[in-house]
């Protein structure tokens, strides 16, 4: 019994031990496989669970840009643990990238080891190597086949655009206009050019027509260019175009078709549309020219209301007894004390409004003395516009220029000057436009033959018992009081006057010529230019520096204009060199005569704007926009302005 028992001991024990291992085996395989999953980063070997970003980006690059790339995983942002390491060559190998840990150190080192190992596998083959520089080489190539097909198509795109401009009709203002609203719609009057570049291509094939003898030809073109440009006429929209248009429109696409077939030369035709652009460009410049002489002898001419002003004043002033041709307050005209103004001008309206608009906004009108001159056709008028208008509690004075006796050859430079054959031959003797040049006529300006325009330069003869006046012209007008303006102090100098420089333009280089030894010698050809038109002379200073002295020293030297041209405003620049004290430019804004874009603040904030250059406000060429800052001090309710017809 004893040993019976002890073998059953015996034989419990082995049973026992194969179910305890059975027991714990599975628990041991997964803790070991547990462990493995976990520690599996750190292998050098990728992740086989892709990330749904990753996913994203294998789907978008399959469905849009064809094969999966690189570069998509690169531009997309992917997750931070991709990551290109081996950049020795081409290719490179990637690895997972764990937050740092302990020990990180050393798994890098292995890993490096690892990718070391692995580097040979990735090289790629002379095959392959081949094969991507013939695929480097195919883009160049294809790259220069781009390149070269864009400039041809500038080149077409260029000629295109100069054919498109000659269909653009420029000549009549306002109804054919870039911003009309028309022209919102690319399609509108879309049948006029149409009409326009069916006539430019059949005047290239009537000239091929013509070289090869193709008379039959030459007539059809000829006659359906007349009947195009029948129906075109002035039209300048669709609307104004006949019914019969459409079907001239047809036939003379059949003959352009049939001259195509029959003529087309490429290079005949390039040479002749060419040729075709140089006229229309010659043409155009002719045009400008044109353009340039009539703007030159408008700006010369008096309108017919002023002259009618003039001539109907002149008649009823003389008409006046002579008691009644005087002007009240005339002890005032050599008061010092007051605010005197120098006046000189042929226009009676242009004369009014200047002095009307002074008065107007003048704070103490009877402080104010103005002393007008004009020449003897116009001296009447002036008187008895005056006499008829008195400005106010001021005072007034009209002066004849013929009659100052010591304004004469022997004393005044230009007076001898205007006296010689050349100089009647330069004014007299101009010619048609073309033979002078455009750029030369504003010299012939009747006003340069005048003294009323050199008299500003004798200022202290004129008035002898004055300290300082205030000169204007005819062509401004006064927002302001200008009392401020004796309160200037000029530091000594003898003009007070706005600067006109800027960065490169209104410089003494701009009126004197340079190339004359004795400008470069004497002036800085960079010194700022100013402007005439409101300034305030010291008539002191000015007897003390003999400013009359220094115009006459250069007006003498300058007898065959080898010095400026004619005008006042080089001379002044000359007499006037380092003796002008430059006032704050809010004083005078000037342009409104030539320049559309003067700011309007500006002009409001101005005491003085100036309509310098040629479209002067009572021409029928002046700007409109500034065309109300002068006529609303026209009194054109005023009987003599209504029968001259002198309307707004």
């Amino acid at each position: 019994m004893a040993s019976t028992n002890s073998g059953n001991k015996g034989s419990r024990f082995p049973l026992l031990a194969f179910l305890l291992i059975c027991l714990l085996a599975p628990l041991l395989f997964f803790f070991f496989f547990s462990r493995g999953l976990h520690n599996a980063p750190d292998q050098d070997v990728m992740s086989t669970v892709p990330s749904k970003q990753a996913l994203d980006v294998i789907v978008s690059s399959t469905d849009d840009l064809g094969p999966l790339s690189l570069e998509n995983f690169k531009k997309n942002n992917l997750l931070p643990s991709w990551r290109i390491t081996g950049l020795k060559t081409s290719n490179a190998t990637y690895e997972l990238n764990q937050p740092t840990t302990h020990g990180v150190q050393e798994k890098q080192e292995v890993k490096e080891g690892r990718s070391s190992v692995g580097l040979d596998q990735w090289t790629l083959s002379p095959v392959h190597l081949s094969r991507r520089h013939l695929i480097e080489k195919r883009k160049e190539k294809r790259a220069a086949e781009l390149v070269k097909l864009e400039d041809e198509v500038i080149v077409k795109l260029e000629d295109s655009a100069i054919e498109r401009s000659k269909t653009v009709d420029s000549a009549v203002l306002g109804k054919y206009n870039m911003w009309r609203k028309e022209n919102d719609n690319e399609n509108a009057d879309s049948t006029i050019r149409l009409i326009r570049d069916q006539i430019v291509m059949a005047r290239v094939y009537l000239s091929l027509a013509k070289m090869k003898n193709k008379l039959d030809l030459y007539q059809e073109l000829q006659n359906r260019i007349g009947e195009s440009q029948h129906d075109l006429g002035e039209a300048t929209a669709d609307a104004d175009l006949p019914k019969s248009a459409h079907e001239k429109i047809k036939a003379m696409g059949q003959v352009l078709s049939k001259a195509k077939d029959q003529l087309y030369d490429c290079k005949l035709v390039t040479g002749k549309l060419r040729a075709m652009l140089q006229t229309a460009d010659e043409q155009v410049r002719g045009l400008k020219k044109q353009s340039t002489f009539l703007s030159q002898l408008a700006a010369k001419t008096i309108p017919d209301g002023i002259h009618c002003l003039s001539m109907r004043l002149t008649i009823d002033y003389y008409l006046l007894s002579p008691e009644k041709r005087k002007f009240p307050k005339s002890e005032n005209l050599e008061n010092p004390n007051l605010y005197h103004y120098a006046l000189f001008s042929d226009n009676v309206l242009a004369a009014s409004v200047v002095v009307n608009s002074a008065i107007m906004n003048a704070k103490d009108p009877s402080k104010h003395v103005f002393h007008l001159v004009t020449d003897k056709l116009n001296f009447g008028a002036m008187n008895m516009w005056f006499l008829l208008n008195p400005p106010g509690k001021a005072t007034i004075h009209v002066e004849n220029v013929d009659e100052f006796k010591w304004l004469n050859s022997s004393y005044c430079p230009v007076l001898r000057q205007l006296e010689s054959a050349t100089m009647k031959e330069y004014y007299f003797k101009a010619g048609h436009p073309t033979s002078g040049g455009s750029s030369n006529l504003k010299y012939r300006n009747p006003k340069y033959l005048s003294m009323l325009n050199h008299l500003r330069f004798y200022l202290p003869q004129v008035y002898p018992k004055l300290d300082k006046i205030l000169f204007l012209d005819d062509d401004i007008i006064v927002q302001k009081d200008l009392t401020g303006l004796w309160a200037v102090n000029l530091h000594g100098k003898v003009n007070g006057a706005v600067e006109t420089c800027g960065e490169s333009f209104h410089r003494f280089d701009k009126y004197l010529n340079f190339s004359n030894p004795h400008i470069a010698k004497n002036f800085d050809p960079n010194a700022c230019g100013w402007a005439y038109g409101m300034n305030m002379f010291d008539l002191k200073e000015w007897k003390k520096k003999d400013i009359t002295g220094i115009y006459h020293k250069w007006q003498n030297m300058n007898e065959d204009r080898v010095l400026w041209k004619l005008g006042t405003l080089p001379p002044g620049l000359m007499t006037f060199y380092g003796l002008t004290h430059p006032l704050n430019k809010s004083w005078h804004v000037l342009g409104l005569g030539y320049n559309p874009s003067v700011d309007k603040s500006e002009i409001d904030n101005a005491a003085v704007i100036h309509y310098n250059g040629n479209m002067k406000p009572w021409l029928e060429i002046a700007m409109t926009k500034y065309r109300s800052y002068w006529t609303k001090y026209v009194k054109y309710d005023h009987p003599y302005l209504r029968n001259c017809k002198l309307t707004e």
